[in-house]
């Protein structure tokens, strides 16, 4: 049998990053940053002041106290977005807003909460520091400097310094466009009666939510049967509005493999068994001519899951933009033994990872879960992680230190 990491780079060979394309920020969002940024401008572009108050010069209120208040007459007015040229001399003061351009002549801006609020002249309780509630121009951004690196995954953040510094759009990759497909006769609609030898799909809701957890743009296809020019045509369909489709079901060794049976006919999509389990039945190639990247995974729940996380996810990471980074690793002990686990074949266990504080070298601990089965899709919702299991151990006794996948988080 084919090994998990033959196949993963078999997958990874099958995609390239997104070309770039220029989006306008809202719709960059999620997107993957094509090239760094560098700022025209400085940032601050101006000093101004971080607070309400008067700006000062700081030698006019040394000897200021609550006793003894200094008074200084107020010659101006300075609001947020003001741009008429202001200077303050020696012994007169400015009232200044957040935001507002210090005036010429000013080293400080002292707080209102610092004086009676006065607008003709304004009493000053106390000293003030040179600088004081002072942004100094470039004091956070200097002119030319790179604010965001190239492979910058653009969110909230990301978006407020591009329009920080002016820029109306980004080339980023776009999130690829994953298109998701279902097959089986049992399978029926949520919410639709169910019949005798019928299920309810669920396979195709976990895979297009995945897809969006990964940052995509997921679109699902629902399900089509086990008729082959039926299943070949819902696929050519899809290829108008995918970057990736992906498959569940219909890839073992079955009568009614009809995606295994279809594809095949194509020769560009390779079906192998992959020494893992859940999910030994595994395909991949492309379809169409535009070459369009098809990851086939088995119809069992949670080897569908398992295999998402393994071969799916780099994949869309890369198509991305981003590096291929599999699942992080941690090494944990676990509180169960593992009684069974087949020989030459790698298993993933789904299990409730958490910290312990106590561990010492080993800061985690692992808790199989009890439902290992791989219909058994209910555990899934219970579980953060994944126990590995290598192909030539059976068993695994309590406390055992093993190495463990994580799980991505919920949004």
């Amino acid at each position: 049998m084919k090994t998990v990491e033959q196949h993963i780079r078999d997958v990874l060979d099958l995609v390239e990053p997104l070309e770039p394309i220029e989006l306008d920020l809202l719709r960059a969002h999620g997107g993957v940053l094509a090239e760094p940024v560098t700022s025209a401008v400085s940032l601050p572009q101006f000093d101004n002041s971080s607070m309400d108050g008067y700006a000062v010069n700081a030698d006019d209120l040394a000897g200021a106290s609550s006793d003894t208040p200094v008074r200084l007459p107020v010659v101006a007015d300075i609001p947020a977005g003001d741009v008429s040229p202001t200077a303050v001399r020696p012994g007169h003061c400015a009232r200044i807003m957040t935001g507002a351009p210090l005036p010429r002549g000013a080293d400080a801006v002292v707080p209102v909460e610092w004086t009676d609020g006065g607008q003709a002249t304004v009493a000053v309780d106390r000293p003030v520091r040179r600088g004081n509630a002072i942004r100094r121009a470039g004091e956070d951004v200097e002119k030319g400097s790179t604010v965001l690196q190239r492979g910058a995954r653009l969110g909230a953040g990301e978006l407020a310094v591009l329009a920080a510094v002016g820029r109306a759009s980004a080339p980023v990759h776009p999130r690829p466009r994953v298109v998701v497909l279902s097959t089986g006769a049992e399978l029926v609609e949520p919410g639709s009666p169910i019949g005798p030898g019928q299920i309810w799909e669920s396979n195709s809701y976990m895979l297009t939510a995945a897809a969006l957890e990964a940052g995509c743009a997921a679109y699902r296809r629902g399900f089509v049967g086990d008729d082959p020019a039926t299943v070949l045509e819902t696929i050519e369909d899809a290829l108008v509005e995918a970057d990736i489709v992906l498959t569940t079901g219909g890839v073992s060794m079955g009568a009614y493999d009809v995606v295994k049976e279809v594809l095949s006919r194509l020769g560009t999509v390779r079906f192998d068994k992959v020494a893992m389990q859940p999910g030994m039945p595994q395909g991949a190639g492309t379809v169409g001519e535009s070459a369009t990247p098809i990851l086939t995974l088995p119809g069992n729940p949670v080897s569908s899951y398992v295999s998402f996380q393994l071969f799916v996810r780099p994949a869309l990471r890369r198509l991305r933009g981003l590096p291929p980074d599999p699942l992080p690793v941690v090494h944990a002990r676990l509180t169960a033994p593992v009684p069974h686990s087949p020989r030459g074949r790698r298993s993933y266990l789904r299990a409730v990872l958490e910290y312990d504080s106590g561990g010492g070298s080993t800061a985690y601990t692992a808790q199989p879960a009890t439902r290992q089965g791989s219909h058994q899709l209910s555990a899934l919702a219970d579980t953060n992680a994944l126990v590995v299991v290598p192909e030539a151990v059976t068993e695994l006794p309590e406390g055992s230190v093993v190495e463990v996948l994580q799980l991505p988080a919920h949004p």
